[in-house]
Protein backbone atom coordinates (compact mmCIF):
# COMPACT_ATOMS: atom_id res chain seq x y z
CA UNK A 1 0.00 0.00 0.00
CA UNK A 2 1.55 3.08 -1.32
CA UNK A 3 0.61 6.73 0.14
CA UNK A 4 0.57 7.73 -3.43
CA UNK A 5 -2.80 5.43 -3.48
CA UNK A 6 -4.80 6.81 -1.22
CA UNK A 7 -4.31 10.00 -2.52
CA UNK A 8 -5.83 8.62 -5.80
CA UNK A 9 -8.81 7.01 -3.72
CA UNK A 10 -9.58 9.99 -1.63
CA UNK A 11 -9.48 12.11 -4.86
CA UNK A 12 -11.80 9.89 -6.27
CA UNK A 13 -13.94 9.82 -3.35
CA UNK A 14 -14.05 13.68 -3.30
CA UNK A 15 -14.92 13.98 -6.63
CA UNK A 16 -16.83 11.15 -7.48
CA UNK A 17 -14.66 11.12 -11.14
CA UNK A 18 -11.87 9.10 -11.90
CA UNK A 19 -11.49 12.02 -14.88
CA UNK A 20 -11.02 14.86 -12.40
CA UNK A 21 -9.45 12.99 -9.83
CA UNK A 22 -7.30 12.33 -12.32
CA UNK A 23 -6.58 16.13 -13.31
CA UNK A 24 -6.48 17.06 -9.50
CA UNK A 25 -3.68 14.85 -9.75
CA UNK A 26 -1.93 15.72 -12.72
CA UNK A 27 -1.84 12.38 -13.72
CA UNK A 28 -3.46 10.39 -16.63
CA UNK A 29 -6.89 8.92 -16.07
CA UNK A 30 -5.44 5.29 -16.94
CA UNK A 31 -2.48 5.20 -14.50
CA UNK A 32 -4.94 6.42 -11.54
CA UNK A 33 -7.32 3.88 -12.41
CA UNK A 34 -4.57 1.40 -12.53
CA UNK A 35 -3.47 2.36 -9.33
CA UNK A 36 -6.95 2.28 -7.30
CA UNK A 37 -7.11 -1.69 -8.97
CA UNK A 38 -3.77 -2.32 -7.89
CA UNK A 39 -4.71 -1.27 -4.26
CA UNK A 40 -8.33 -2.81 -3.91
CA UNK A 41 -6.65 -6.16 -5.13
CA UNK A 42 -4.47 -5.78 -2.79
CA UNK A 43 -7.71 -5.16 -0.10
CA UNK A 44 -9.62 -8.12 -1.46
CA UNK A 45 -12.04 -5.53 -1.47
CA UNK A 46 -13.71 -3.01 -4.32
CA UNK A 47 -13.93 0.49 -2.72
CA UNK A 48 -15.91 2.12 -5.58
CA UNK A 49 -18.82 1.15 -7.73
CA UNK A 50 -18.30 2.09 -11.17
CA UNK A 51 -21.04 2.73 -14.31
CA UNK A 52 -20.85 4.07 -16.86
CA UNK A 53 -22.77 7.05 -15.61
CA UNK A 54 -21.46 7.48 -12.18
CA UNK A 55 -18.53 6.06 -9.54
CA UNK A 56 -19.43 6.18 -5.73
CA UNK A 57 -18.30 4.52 -2.87
CA UNK A 58 -19.00 0.79 -1.76
CA UNK A 59 -19.49 -0.01 2.26
CA UNK A 60 -15.89 -1.27 2.15
CA UNK A 61 -14.85 2.42 0.96
CA UNK A 62 -16.70 3.86 3.13
CA UNK A 63 -15.12 2.30 5.96
CA UNK A 64 -11.27 2.36 4.42
CA UNK A 65 -11.52 6.64 4.00
CA UNK A 66 -11.12 7.87 7.31
CA UNK A 67 -7.95 5.51 7.99
CA UNK A 68 -6.51 6.34 4.67
CA UNK A 69 -6.88 9.95 5.22
CA UNK A 70 -5.64 9.31 8.74
CA UNK A 71 -2.63 8.26 7.14
CA UNK A 72 -1.72 10.88 4.46
CA UNK A 73 -2.02 13.45 7.82
CA UNK A 74 0.26 11.49 9.26
CA UNK A 75 2.44 10.88 6.91
CA UNK A 76 2.46 14.73 6.42
CA UNK A 77 2.68 16.09 9.93
CA UNK A 78 5.82 13.54 10.03
CA UNK A 79 7.24 15.60 7.51
CA UNK A 80 6.30 18.71 8.97
CA UNK A 81 7.77 17.46 11.68
CA UNK A 82 11.53 16.53 10.21
CA UNK A 83 11.18 19.68 8.34
CA UNK A 84 11.15 21.52 11.80
CA UNK A 85 13.70 19.98 13.21
CA UNK A 86 16.01 21.49 10.68
CA UNK A 87 14.64 24.61 10.79
CA UNK A 88 12.03 25.11 8.23
CA UNK A 89 7.94 25.32 8.84
CA UNK A 90 6.43 23.70 6.22
CA UNK A 91 2.90 21.27 5.27
CA UNK A 92 -0.41 22.31 5.68
CA UNK A 93 -2.30 24.94 8.31
CA UNK A 94 -6.12 23.96 8.23
CA UNK A 95 -7.62 26.34 10.45
CA UNK A 96 -11.32 26.54 11.53
CA UNK A 97 -13.06 29.85 12.91
CA UNK A 98 -16.82 31.20 13.70
CA UNK A 99 -17.32 34.48 11.83
CA UNK A 100 -17.68 36.17 14.90
CA UNK A 101 -14.43 35.31 15.90
CA UNK A 102 -13.04 38.89 17.90
CA UNK A 103 -10.47 37.54 20.69
CA UNK A 104 -7.97 37.35 18.05
CA UNK A 105 -7.33 39.09 14.25
CA UNK A 106 -6.98 36.46 11.82
CA UNK A 107 -6.58 37.79 8.84
CA UNK A 108 -3.68 39.75 10.09
CA UNK A 109 -2.47 36.84 11.91
CA UNK A 110 -2.64 34.72 8.35
CA UNK A 111 -0.76 38.00 6.76
CA UNK A 112 2.23 37.73 9.03
CA UNK A 113 2.30 34.03 8.68
CA UNK A 114 2.52 33.86 4.86
CA UNK A 115 4.82 36.41 4.99
CA UNK A 116 7.28 34.26 7.72
CA UNK A 117 6.23 30.92 6.15
CA UNK A 118 5.67 30.93 2.29
CA UNK A 119 5.84 26.84 1.89
CA UNK A 120 2.66 26.25 4.30
CA UNK A 121 -0.17 25.26 2.36
CA UNK A 122 -2.87 27.40 4.55
CA UNK A 123 -6.77 26.93 4.12
CA UNK A 124 -9.61 28.34 6.04
CA UNK A 125 -13.15 26.83 7.00
CA UNK A 126 -15.77 28.99 8.35
CA UNK A 127 -18.27 27.22 10.65
CA UNK A 128 -19.94 26.03 13.85
CA UNK A 129 -18.06 25.74 16.72
CA UNK A 130 -19.10 22.12 17.47
CA UNK A 131 -18.26 21.26 13.98
CA UNK A 132 -15.59 23.01 14.07
CA UNK A 133 -14.11 20.51 17.22
CA UNK A 134 -14.83 17.69 15.96
CA UNK A 135 -13.03 18.40 12.59
CA UNK A 136 -9.92 18.86 14.80
CA UNK A 137 -10.63 15.91 16.58
CA UNK A 138 -10.82 13.82 13.59
CA UNK A 139 -7.74 15.78 12.24
CA UNK A 140 -9.01 17.58 9.19
CA UNK A 141 -8.53 20.77 11.12
CA UNK A 142 -5.25 21.83 13.07
CA UNK A 143 -6.98 24.45 15.32
CA UNK A 144 -9.93 26.34 15.46
CA UNK A 145 -11.86 29.32 16.94
CA UNK A 146 -15.01 29.14 18.72
CA UNK A 147 -17.42 30.97 20.85
CA UNK A 148 -19.11 28.84 23.38
CA UNK A 149 -21.69 29.11 26.20
CA UNK A 150 -20.30 28.93 29.38
CA UNK A 151 -21.75 25.71 30.18
CA UNK A 152 -19.90 23.81 27.19
CA UNK A 153 -16.51 22.55 27.11
CA UNK A 154 -14.65 21.00 24.28
CA UNK A 155 -13.47 16.77 24.33
CA UNK A 156 -10.75 15.41 22.89
CA UNK A 157 -9.01 18.15 22.08
CA UNK A 158 -6.82 20.54 23.65
CA UNK A 159 -8.39 24.22 24.33
CA UNK A 160 -7.58 27.57 25.58
CA UNK A 161 -9.60 30.44 26.95
CA UNK A 162 -9.06 33.67 24.96
CA UNK A 163 -11.64 36.16 26.08
CA UNK A 164 -15.23 36.32 27.92
CA UNK A 165 -17.56 38.67 26.80
CA UNK A 166 -21.31 39.62 27.47
CA UNK A 167 -24.40 39.02 24.67
CA UNK A 168 -25.79 42.21 23.38
CA UNK A 169 -29.24 42.93 21.79
CA UNK A 170 -29.66 43.78 18.08
CA UNK A 171 -32.13 45.68 17.30
CA UNK A 172 -33.34 48.02 13.93
CA UNK A 173 -32.29 51.79 14.14
CA UNK A 174 -36.06 52.46 14.25
CA UNK A 175 -37.33 49.85 16.63
CA UNK A 176 -38.36 51.20 19.67
CA UNK A 177 -35.81 49.31 21.90
CA UNK A 178 -33.44 51.22 20.26
CA UNK A 179 -33.58 54.40 22.24
CA UNK A 180 -32.99 52.49 25.31
CA UNK A 181 -29.42 52.58 26.98
CA UNK A 182 -30.18 48.26 28.42
CA UNK A 183 -33.14 45.47 28.18
CA UNK A 184 -34.15 42.85 30.62
CA UNK A 185 -34.49 39.41 28.99
CA UNK A 186 -38.13 39.34 29.86
CA UNK A 187 -38.57 42.69 27.45
CA UNK A 188 -36.79 40.77 24.33
CA UNK A 189 -38.88 37.63 25.02
CA UNK A 190 -42.00 39.39 23.15
CA UNK A 191 -39.92 40.17 20.11
CA UNK A 192 -39.68 38.08 17.61
CA UNK A 193 -36.12 36.45 17.20
CA UNK A 194 -33.62 35.33 14.55
CA UNK A 195 -30.78 33.40 15.62
CA UNK A 196 -28.63 29.86 14.72
CA UNK A 197 -30.28 26.61 14.35
CA UNK A 198 -30.75 24.45 17.36
CA UNK A 199 -28.21 22.16 18.61
CA UNK A 200 -25.46 25.01 17.77
CA UNK A 201 -23.19 26.42 20.44
CA UNK A 202 -24.35 29.92 19.11
CA UNK A 203 -27.64 29.14 19.63
CA UNK A 204 -27.32 27.69 23.20
CA UNK A 205 -25.85 30.85 24.78
CA UNK A 206 -29.15 32.59 23.81
CA UNK A 207 -31.17 29.35 24.59
CA UNK A 208 -29.42 28.27 27.87
CA UNK A 209 -30.51 32.38 29.29
CA UNK A 210 -33.81 32.87 28.43
CA UNK A 211 -34.48 29.26 30.03
CA UNK A 212 -32.61 30.11 33.17
CA UNK A 213 -34.62 33.05 33.70
CA UNK A 214 -38.11 30.86 32.82
CA UNK A 215 -39.10 32.88 29.49
CA UNK A 216 -39.55 31.65 26.16
CA UNK A 217 -39.32 33.64 23.09
CA UNK A 218 -40.07 32.98 19.55
CA UNK A 219 -37.16 32.28 16.92
CA UNK A 220 -38.52 33.58 13.71
CA UNK A 221 -36.22 33.01 11.65
CA UNK A 222 -32.98 30.42 11.34
CA UNK A 223 -30.37 31.25 9.59
CA UNK A 224 -26.89 28.94 9.02
CA UNK A 225 -24.01 31.84 9.23
CA UNK A 226 -24.13 34.51 11.75
CA UNK A 227 -22.65 37.05 9.44
CA UNK A 228 -26.55 37.17 7.97
CA UNK A 229 -28.20 37.93 11.22
CA UNK A 230 -27.29 41.63 10.57
CA UNK A 231 -29.26 41.89 7.35
CA UNK A 232 -32.66 40.30 8.99
CA UNK A 233 -32.59 42.84 12.22
CA UNK A 234 -31.70 45.94 10.36
CA UNK A 235 -35.24 46.18 8.26
CA UNK A 236 -36.62 45.05 11.19
CA UNK A 237 -38.10 41.89 10.76
CA UNK A 238 -36.24 40.52 14.30
CA UNK A 239 -34.27 41.08 17.03
CA UNK A 240 -30.87 39.41 18.15
CA UNK A 241 -28.17 39.12 20.17
CA UNK A 242 -25.02 38.79 19.60
CA UNK A 243 -21.42 39.27 21.19
CA UNK A 244 -21.16 42.78 22.61
CA UNK A 245 -17.09 42.90 21.39
CA UNK A 246 -17.98 41.50 17.20
CA UNK A 247 -21.62 44.33 16.97
CA UNK A 248 -18.71 47.76 16.69
CA UNK A 249 -17.80 46.12 12.83
CA UNK A 250 -21.41 46.32 11.76
CA UNK A 251 -23.84 48.78 10.27
CA UNK A 252 -27.62 49.19 9.79
CA UNK A 253 -28.24 48.01 13.50
CA UNK A 254 -28.84 49.54 17.01
CA UNK A 255 -27.37 48.02 19.73
CA UNK A 256 -28.96 47.97 23.58
CA UNK A 257 -27.41 46.12 26.81
CA UNK A 258 -29.33 43.20 28.64
CA UNK A 259 -29.27 43.30 32.03
CA UNK A 260 -28.96 39.79 32.57
CA UNK A 261 -27.16 38.67 29.31
CA UNK A 262 -25.50 35.19 28.95
CA UNK A 263 -21.94 35.47 28.26
CA UNK A 264 -19.38 33.90 25.64
CA UNK A 265 -16.47 32.55 25.92
CA UNK A 266 -13.75 32.44 23.16
CA UNK A 267 -11.51 29.19 22.68
CA UNK A 268 -9.19 27.99 20.61
CA UNK A 269 -8.77 23.99 20.31
CA UNK A 270 -6.02 22.00 18.63
CA UNK A 271 -5.16 18.04 18.34
CA UNK A 272 -4.95 16.45 21.83
CA UNK A 273 -1.28 14.70 20.05
CA UNK A 274 -0.12 18.71 20.12
CA UNK A 275 0.20 20.70 17.72
CA UNK A 276 1.70 20.84 13.97
CA UNK A 277 4.98 22.76 13.84
CA UNK A 278 2.63 25.00 11.55
CA UNK A 279 -0.05 25.19 13.98
CA UNK A 280 2.43 26.03 16.54
CA UNK A 281 4.17 28.72 14.35
CA UNK A 282 0.46 30.34 14.04
CA UNK A 283 -0.17 30.28 17.53
CA UNK A 284 2.71 32.01 18.55
CA UNK A 285 2.66 34.67 16.32
CA UNK A 286 -0.74 35.45 17.80
CA UNK A 287 0.26 35.29 21.01
CA UNK A 288 -1.26 32.00 22.21
CA UNK A 289 1.07 29.82 24.30
CA UNK A 290 0.72 26.30 22.98
CA UNK A 291 0.42 24.53 26.47
CA UNK A 292 -2.88 24.21 27.79
CA UNK A 293 -5.17 22.03 29.75
CA UNK A 294 -7.62 19.53 27.94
Amino acid sequence: MELQQLRYVLAVAETLSFTRAAERCLVVQSALSHQVARLEQELGARLFERTSRRVRLTAAGEAFLPAARQCLEAAERAAAEVAAAVGEVRGRLAVGLISTVTAVDIPAGLREFRGRYPQVRISLRVGASKDLVEQVRQGSLDVAFLGLPTTFRPEGVTARELARGRLVAAVAPDHPLAARERVPLAELAAEPFVDLPPGTAGRAQTDLAFAAAGLVRDVAFEVDEASYIPRLVGPGLAVAMLPAAYVPQLTGIAVVEVTDAPTRIETVVWPRTGPSPATAAFLALLGIPAAASD
